[in-house]
């Protein structure tokens, strides 16, 4: 299979298996997931395009962990078939599928004794070269990761041992590490406090914008999304309310009918270029 490589940040380099990229991301068909005999997830079709910020928003409950897990190939659907890029993610081999995609869940596992450095470490396994051995190149991934999450100053320190938003970040700078075309994250700032949340998402954004990698992110802050966002999947009760372009958040009946709380809309104070929308929403209940 050929290969390709590209640039990724100041240190970084990224090997994509060009099979898996061009055309749609993920494609959905007749997915149905059943729980305790409820319907969690019910969608007929849904694509989610390779080059976007894909931002997954709904209400508690709405499907949108199940949604993730399925394109993450945490899960198989109880019917239907996710397909990345025409292949099936159920036939891809894990170190394949590991080369394609790169998932952080929302409760991260322990890290039993790993320091920070060795967590990040462990996203560099499925590119291991010959015999397994581990090349100057990794390191200098390793540290790039390390540097552009900003925890440097943590790599010696027991990952279980940091703050709830530091671990989140090594474990983020891990995702990083392990160069995927696809990133794809559940609620990843629910850990973070503000400034480091509106980092992280700037961060996502560049990688985006500038090295063409795809991102799906779960996000409860709607303001987080009117900033970054490129694409939209929305889900109510296990089904599509909305999806398409992050135009579709300038609807405030739209935003309100699927958070059931008065949402207005209002001009960002700071507007940047490379908004989406340059709108806050404010809740006015």
């Amino acid at each position: 299979m050929a290969a390709r490589q590209l640039p990724l940040l100041a240190g970084f380099v990224v090997f994509i298996e060009c099979q898996l990229l061009g055309g749609s991301m993920f494609q959905l068909a007749d997915i149905q997931m059943v729980r305790g005999g409820r319907t969690i997830l019910a969608i007929d079709h849904l694509t989610i395009p390779t080059h976007e910020l894909t931002v997954v928003l709904g209400h508690n409950g709405s499907g949108k962990s199940t949604l993730v897990s399925l394109l993450s190939g945490q899960q198989s659907p109880d019917n239907g078939q996710v397909t990345l890029n025409g292949q099936s993610l159920s036939s891809l081999p894990s170190k394949t599928l590991a080369k394609a995609v790169a998932f952080l869940p929302q409760k991260l596992p322990t890290s039993a004794g790993l320091t920070v450095r060795e967590l990040v470490r462990l996203g560099r396994f499925p590119w291991r070269g010959t015999l397994g051995r581990w090349r100057k190149e990794d390191e200098l991934i390793i540290d790039a990761a390390l540097e552009k999450t900003g925890v440097s100053g943590f790599a010696h320190n027991l990952a279980d041992e940091l703050s709830g938003g530091e671990r989140q970040r090594a474990w983020v700078a891990m995702l990083l590490a392990q160069q995927s075309p696809v990133l794809i994250l559940d609620e990843p700032t629910s850990a973070l406090d503000v400034h480091h949340q509106y980092q992280l998402m700037a961060l996502l954004a560049e990688l985006n914008q500038t090295q063409g990698v795809g991102i799906i992110v779960i996000l409860h802050d709607l303001n987080l999304a009117l900033r970054y966002a490129t694409h939209i999947v929305a889900l109510k009760q296990g089904q599509i309310a909305f999806e398409g372009g992050a135009e579709l958040l300038l609807d405030e009946q739209r935003l309100s009918d699927l958070y059931h709380s008065p949402i207005r809309l209002i001009d960002h104070p700071n507007p940047i270029s490379h908004s989406s929308t340059n709108k806050v929403s404010i809740v006015c209940a």
